[in-house]
Formats: C-alpha cells, structure tokens, sequence
C-alpha cells in the first residue's frame, strides 16, 4: 500500500519549491528589464567611439600603435565573461564549452595561453582544472557599472601593451532575446580590423590623431569589454528567468502527478476499509 503521508509531504514539500522558483523567475524578470535597458543605452555611445577610432585609425595608419600592430603569436588570452551563480540554465556551461573546445584546438601546451576570468563560475572552471588564470573578477552587482570592471580591462589591456601575450579573445553570452541567446566570440586585441568610419563627418584632431589614439585605443578596448559584460548580464537574467519558469512549470506539473497518485491511493484505502467493514459485518451473520 502506498504511505498517504508520503506522498502528502512530497506535495508539500514541492509546493515549496515551486514558491522559491517562481519568486526567483519574477526576480530575474525584473533584473532583465534594467539590463536589458543598460544594455541598449550603452550601444550609441559604442557607436560612435568605434566611428571616431576607425576615423582617426584610418587616417594614422602608420602609427605604430602597438595595440593596432599583429605580431607573431606566441601566447594567446582569453577573456572569459560568465556568472557568479549558477540555477541560469546553460548560461555558464554553454561559454565553458566552447572555450574549452577552442582551446584544446588551437594549443597543445597550458604554456601558450592565459585565461581572464569574470564570475565566480568561470574562474573556479578553470582554477579545478589548472589552466593559468592571470586575472579575474567576482561579487560583480547584478547591473555593474565600468569601475566594478574597470581594473580587469585595464590589466588585460596593459599586459597586451607590454607583450605578456600577443592577442586577445573574448568570450561571452550575446544577448538575442528573452528565451534566446547565442556564444559570441571576439577578437579584442590587436585592433586590426576596424571598421571606417561610418558617417560622413568631417574629425579635426587636436594635437594628432597620434596623440589621441594613445589615450583612445585603450579606452576603446575597455569599452568593449564593458559593452559585452553588459550584454552578458542581460542574457544570464534572461536564462535565469527561462530556468526559473522551466523548474515552476515542471514542479506543477509534478505536483498534479502526485495529487492524482495521492487521490486514487486514498480511494484505494478507503475502498479497502468498506470491503473490510462489510465483510466483518458478513461473518457476524
């Protein structure tokens, strides 16, 4: 006979569960709402700054600038964006994968690359597994400004500058819609393939344009990696959000299951008892 109490204190028990998931799932709603926002507001200012560097790129193509010059590629780093948590699904797995899957492609030694970790996730990734992380940031606020970040984008700018390796890679999640998005890979350093300028105005640059891409180019490169942090958050609260909604629609559906499961075993014992009762009943006559 199945135990009545059991199969009650599962019911509870996921009753609960179901209360904490959909609670999460209108937590991460609400976060997405503000990433996503931070997100747009963010790409005009991107815009432009790529519309001014490939301005002033494209008329100082012999500078010289260290970080707009392809040198041989002896060691290569990878910037790695994911969470700090984990309950977003395939956010995390889905980055770890494919950086993983391109690193056992292009390099035979732990020696030929370093990895910048952003969240908990990925640094702990990496550190279990004994590839060099040289670099990482953890305890990032759920909408990060540039200073949360800003130290980590310096550095992985600064080591390319002074040669502690000859190219960079950044890894993250690009946010496509609330139920969607996609790995994205890019090429951070060097500079080599920016665009021109896009519009048709006319830049006076005061004192060079050598002058400015000294200061620019960094900042430009830290800006991308704060456009793609911001890009991340707003697809780890859509994963989040989707999980969340998976896990409250599976515990319903679980709850039913054992509702039914729970009617027909308390029809059974009632059922059992009658028969019992009339049969007692029957042997008295």
């Amino acid at each position: 006979m199945v135990n009545l109490r059991e199969i009650k204190g599962r019911i509870n028990s996921t009753k609960s569960t179901k209360q904490i998931t959909k609670a999460m799932q209108m937590v991460s709603s609400s976060k997405l709402r503000r990433a996503e926002q931070n997100a747009k507001a963010y790409v005009p200012y991107m815009e432009k700054i790529q519309d001014v560097v490939g301005a002033i790129a494209s008329g100082t193509k012999d500078s010289g600038h260290p970080m707009l010059t392809a040198r041989p590629v002896k060691k290569t780093a990878y910037l790695v964006i994911g969470s700090d948590r984990g309950l977003a699904g395939a956010y995390n797995s889905s980055i770890l994968r494919q950086v993983q899957r391109t690193i056992d492609e292009r390099h035979k030694s732990k020696d030929e690359y370093v990895i910048l970790a952003v969240g908990r996730v990925v640094r702990d990734y990496f550190v279990k597994r004994d590839h060099n992380v040289v670099s990482d940031v953890v305890g990032l606020p759920d909408q990060p400004t540039f200073a949360d970040i800003k130290e980590i984008a310096r550095n992985a700018v600064g080591m390319f500058i002074d040669g502690t390796y000859d190219e960079l890679y950044m890894y993250y999640n690009h946010f496509v819609s609330a139920i969607a998005n996609e790995v994205t890979e890019k090429k951070l350093l060097p500079l080599t393939d920016l665009a021109p300028a896009s519009s048709n105005a006319s830049y006076e640059f005061e004192p060079s344009g050598e002058a400015i891409l000294e200061v620019l180019l960094p900042q430009y490169a830290e800006s991308l990696v704060y456009g793609a942090l911001l890009d991340g958050k707003a697809s780890e609260h859509a994963s989040r959000m989707t999980a969340m909604k998976n896990a409250t629609d599976n515990a319903s559906d679980l709850i039913s299951d054992l509702s039914l499961q729970y009617n027909r075993a308390r029809q059974a014992a009632i059922t059992q008892e009658i028969t019992e009762i009339v049969g007692g009943a029957a042997a008295l006559e």
